[in-house]
């Protein structure tokens, strides 16, 4: 509240008369016990027989308090509505009555002045005995009929109660008798039973499996996802060691160029070229029971005399130049088949990857190991 609400307050108060001074002071701080006294000092204004309990010592006591302050004022302002109403309605009734005085007035003026004839008088009072008599004699016929109309009630709830009766037994008999169908009842719904306990095995098994298939086509997607990524990492260290393997090889190029500048032309005649190796020949040369041998056969480029002696010098054995002359003329068509094998074997390997193969050289005519 405002300070104006709490002056304004204080001097309805004292203007209604109550007993306890109130001052602005008393409500700087939450003071409960004042604002229960005074409530309770203004429902006993309104209606002194009142009951409302005056405890405020626990919190349900107070919200029990305030509740009965509320309907009580609530009920006193409906009350003090209605008769407001009604006094407004009457006051404009009777301010038209007295409007209305003058001319009664006269007429009772006129009725009092006016001498009483007495047969005229007897006639009337006849009159309205003889209504009263009536309406007494019809009222006593309503009693009677209304005797009759209770016997006859009386008689047909008495005959209700009787066919109740008859009905519930017939109810309990009905219940105690066993319907004929109810063995075939009974038995379809046994045969029911046992095809939805079916079903739902069915159902059961199908989710399962379906559940199972689910798991399978997961773990083969997973396997081909390894099977892939493993074959990219053989391709990438494929492809890796031939650079490596390139790269050792243009290094045996500049060494054996070298070594051509000290050698005759003759020795070059009477040397048997072998045959060049791939890549993947290179990388299987560790493997026990295979052989690097060359062919009759040579290139048709300068380039690829150049590259012979390279490889030649990576397969040169301790051996003399005379032993090998001899193992030159050993080669047949077996070495031939072998180094299809080798070459199949290489491309089974790494069907993605073409093997980088050197031309082999022309030979020399005037060699004498042709044959």
């Amino acid at each position: 509240m405002s300070f104006r609400d709490l002056r304004n307050f204080t001097e309805m108060m004292r203007a209604l008369g109550y007993p306890r001074h109130i001052s602005m002071e008393n409500f700087r701080t939450p003071n409960f016990g004042l604002v229960s006294e005074v409530l309770l000092w203004l429902v006993k204004r309104y209606e002194p027989q009142t009951d409302i309990p005056p405890d405020v010592d626990t919190e349900q006591d107070r919200v029990f308090f305030i509740k009965a302050i509320a309907q009580f004022m609530i009920a006193d302002l409906k009350a003090a509505r209605q008769l407001a109403s009604e006094i407004t309605s009457k006051g404009a009734s009777l301010y038209d009555l007295l409007g209305m005085e003058v001319e009664l007035r006269e007429m009772r003026t006129e009725a009092i002045a006016r001498p009483l004839e007495i047969n005229e008088t007897e006639k009337v009072m006849k009159i309205a005995i003889k209504e009263i008599l009536t309406q007494v004699q019809k009222t006593k016929d309503l009693l009677n009929n209304v005797a009759s109309d209770e016997a006859n009630l009386e008689a047909k709830i008495e005959k209700r109660k009787l066919e109740l009766e008859r009905n519930r037994k017939r109810l309990e008999t009905l219940q105690s008798v066993r319907p004929c169908f109810m063995d075939e009842y009974e038995k379809v719904e046994e045969e029911l039973q046992k095809q939805y306990d079916i079903y739902l095995e069915k159902f059961q098994n199908l989710t399962y499996l379906e559940q199972q298939l689910e798991d399978y086509h997961r773990m083969e997607q997973e396997r081909f996802e390894e099977a892939k990524n493993t074959l990219c990492l053989i391709q990438n260290k494929l492809k890796e060691e031939e650079k490596r393997l390139l790269k050792s090889g243009s290094n045996d190029d500049s060494d054996v160029d070298i070594q051509e500048d000290d050698e005759s032309d003759s020795e070059l005649e009477e040397r048997r070229l072998p045959k060049p190796r791939t890549a993947m020949e290179v990388l299987m040369q560790g493997r026990p029971g295979k052989r690097i041998v060359g062919t009759m056969q040579g290139g048709d480029s300068d380039d690829n005399m150049e590259a012979a002696p390279a490889l030649l010098g990576k397969c040169k054995t301790s051996s003399s130049k005379k032993q090998e002359d001899s193992e030159d003329s050993e080669i047949d068509m077996e070495d031939d088949d072998e180094d299809e094998d080798l070459e199949d074997e290489s491309i089974a390997l790494s069907p993605t990857k073409p093997s980088r193969r050197v031309k082999k050289p022309e030979p020399l005519d005037d060699s004498d190991n042709d044959f």
